[in-house]
């Protein structure tokens, strides 16, 4: 719709003292025509209840920051754009995933509006906070539904080794992910350990480098799913969530950390690195933001980690997509820091 259009709806729709019918506007489509009507929406974007998303395929088109998705067909826009071949096509598929998942698509961009005006723990807190709610959702205990009558029957339990490796070399120390078996699916005994091994770095300044790396075909492939559903209740989840964040225990000595990454990078797989200095990345690793088709938004610090590294327009992109991002994109934006070609992995897969 052009701005003029968007402008009657959210008059009709979103002002204050009238009746509430924001519920059938989750997300607004617009295209860029600059004018009175872009500047004016462009104003009141930032405080609207739904994903503000703007397309151009022209050049020079001045940046309306209040948007919370920005697409263009130009190959050579740069943040916060989106490249995309056919904005149009782009545009519409961002639209199904917000209707699929709308509290969590509007609660995304409306966490992620706070910016980096918020410190990296207060950011964390304000996206546990929203997970939190969110996890009473209907469409989080639709997707739970769903899930568990597709999942098998009882099994054996499985003996698992150690979640994590370490290995302490003078001034370096070497953190591994370990399991493998599961693409080191992040676990509660993985969070913690992760958490005592990275206590150790900030009690300990003679460790002056640390390499995070996880074995097998991946480096992470974000947070268990067995374990989804577990927590007694959204509140316990939160105050657990925000002591236990390895986010932000790793910004505290994020100076001295380096990432490594392969393979299938989803959720907390892409989360958690972003807090560290330095991310390399193999050329077959790729990224992806799940969570809000769960019925969720990232849960593992990626509304505070990764808009610090792209900016809030594109990780929207990335949460509300769904989409998988190669790794030479993921360079490009700077979600990454350097990609190179081989991962050696002596564990299986």
């Amino acid at each position: 719709m052009s701005p003029s259009d968007a402008l009657a709806v959210v008059r009709d729709t979103f002002q204050l003292g009238t009746s509430d019918d924001s519920s059938s506007w989750p997300v607004l489509a617009v295209a860029l025509e600059q004018g009175a009507d872009l500047a004016k929406l462009n104003e009141m974007a930032s405080s609207l209840p739904c994903v503000m998303v703007g397309i151009s395929g022209e050049q020079g088109v001045e940046v309306p920051e209040g948007f919370d998705v920005l697409l263009s067909t130009m190959p050579e826009a740069t943040s916060p754009w989106v490249h995309c071949a056919d904005a149009s096509a782009t545009a519409v598929d961002l639209i199904e995933h917000v209707m699929r998942s709308p509290l969590a698509a509007v609660s995304l961009v409306q966490v992620l509006r706070l910016g980096t005006s918020l410190s990296v723990f207060d950011a964390v807190v304000a996206e546990s906070f929203v997970y939190s709610m969110l996890q009473s959702g209907p469409t989080y205990r639709d997707w739970l539904a769903s899930r568990d009558s597709t999942a098998s029957g009882s099994q054996d339990p499985i003996v698992e080794p150690d979640p994590i490796l370490v290995n302490r070399k003078g001034s370096h120390m070497e953190i591994e992910l370990n399991r493998p078996q599961v693409r080191n699916a992040l676990n509660a005994a993985m969070r913690d350990a992760l958490l005592a091994a990275l206590q150790i770095v900030l009690l300990d300044n003679s460790i002056r480098t640390v390499q995070l790396t996880g074995r097998g075909p991946s480096f992470c492939s974000g947070g268990d799913l067995t374990e989804f559903g577990l927590a007694e209740d959204p509140a316990s989840a939160h105050r657990v969530r925000v002591r236990h964040s390895i986010g932000a225990m790793l910004s505290k000595c994020a100076d001295r950390v380096e990432v490594h990454l392969h393979g299938s990078c989803v959720g907390a797989g892409i989360e958690i690195p972003a807090f560290s200095r330095h991310i390399v990345a193999t050329s077959d690793a790729a990224f992806s933001l799940p969570e809000v088709g769960f019925g969720l938004i990232p849960g593992a610090g990626g509304t505070a980690s990764i808009p610090r590294r792209i900016g809030r327009q594109r990780t929207a992109f990335l949460a509300i997509s769904g989409t998988s991002v190669a790794a030479t994109t993921a360079k490009a934006w700077g979600l990454v820091d350097e990609v190179v070609e081989h991962h050696n992995d002596p564990g299986p897969g």
